[in-house]
Order: structure tokens, then sequence, then C-alpha cells
């Protein structure tokens, strides 16, 4: 992983720290200790994932964050200026800051985080977004979260569940295109 976000860096490719659970172990705190010292372009987690990387304390259990958007804001904002990284705090309304501006993106479902790896594809997703992008991450990432949002909206509307949900919510996905994200798309600058 550090080879690849070296490579990255020196090749002025944008890359996407997610750092996962990074609180739950020793492993992952140093893993994601020593990944972010390479910059990364942007970094996108959950409320718990956020806050604990800022050095204060989560609720987040594994996976799983228990911890508010609305919570991890200010911390986002910092680790934006501390890294001179794009911070994505995802959940149920995404905030995305560069430290200078923020937005936050409404939609999605709360069968989302039923769905195991929705938030790991959502980081490649972003990653995606800025490869096309490299000037522009900021923008990038919030494509990528409105994109995940609206196709969100679309497959909770004929889901019974996380199971008819996760293939629905593929199809969404797949199915997006500028004018449907355009019309339905919910971002609110701050």
């Amino acid at each position: 992983m550090q080879n690849a976000a070296r490579s990255a860096a020196k090749n002025r490719k944008p890359w996407v720290l997610d750092p996962v659970a990074h609180y739950a172990t020793a492993f992952r705190r140093e893993t994601v200790a020593r990944l972010i010292d390479l910059n990364p372009t942007i970094i996108r987690g959950n409320a718990s994932e956020i806050l604990a990387l800022g050095g204060l304390e989560s609720r987040g259990q594994g996976v799983d964050s228990r911890d508010l958007v609305e919570e991890a804001e200010e911390m986002a904002h910092s680790l934006a200026i501390q890294y001179g990284a794009v911070v994505a705090v995802t959940g149920a309304v995404d905030f995305v800051t560069d430290g200078a501006k923020a937005v936050r993106i409404a939609g999605g479902s709360p069968l989302m985080p039923k769905v195991t790896a929705l938030g790991c594809a959502l980081t490649c997703l972003v990653g995606a977004f800025a490869a096309t992008a490299p000037d522009d991450p900021f923008n990038a990432t919030v494509a990528a979260l409105a994109s995940f949002a609206v196709a969100g909206e679309k497959a909770a509307q004929l889901a019974h569940g996380p199971g008819s949900f996760s293939w629905r919510f593929l199809d969404a996905l797949a199915q997006l295109d500028g004018t449907t994200l355009d019309a339905a798309a919910r971002i609110a600058s701050i």
C-alpha cells in the first residue's frame, strides 16, 4: 500500500485513503498513520473513522460508525487543512471539505449501511472519479458521493430489504447518467 501511495504521489496521480476501522487494532492504526503521511489526495471515511483519525474518541464499533456526520465536520475541516486533502465524511448526509469550501450531500437510503462493503465501493468510486479529474479532487469527490446518494434513493424505492437493495443499487448506479444526476442530486454549499 505504501509503495502504491508513493508511486501515485511521485507520478502526480490522485489517491484515496479509506481508514477503515483504523481505531480497532494497533496494526490498522499504524498502517493508516504511515499512509496518511504519504499525502493522500482524498480521505474518505465514516464519522467515527474521521473523528478517530484526528485523535478524538469515537464510538465506532468495527467498521460501523456510531457517531454522526455533524460531529465529525469540524475534524474533517482540520484534517483537510493539516494534510492538504479533500476529506469526505459519509453517513446519512455526507460532508465534503477541502478546508476552504464545504458541501453537504443528502440522499441515499437507510439500507446502505446494511450492505457489506458499500463504503469500500464508494471509496473506489471516489478514486475513479478523481482519476478522471486529477486537478479537481473536491468536485470529483462531490460527484462520486452524489452519484451514490442518487443511486441509493432510486434503489430504495423498490427494495424490500438489504438483499434486494444491493442488486437494485448496482443497477441504479450503472444506469445513472449526467442528466439524472444533475436533476436528482441534493448538494448544498456551506
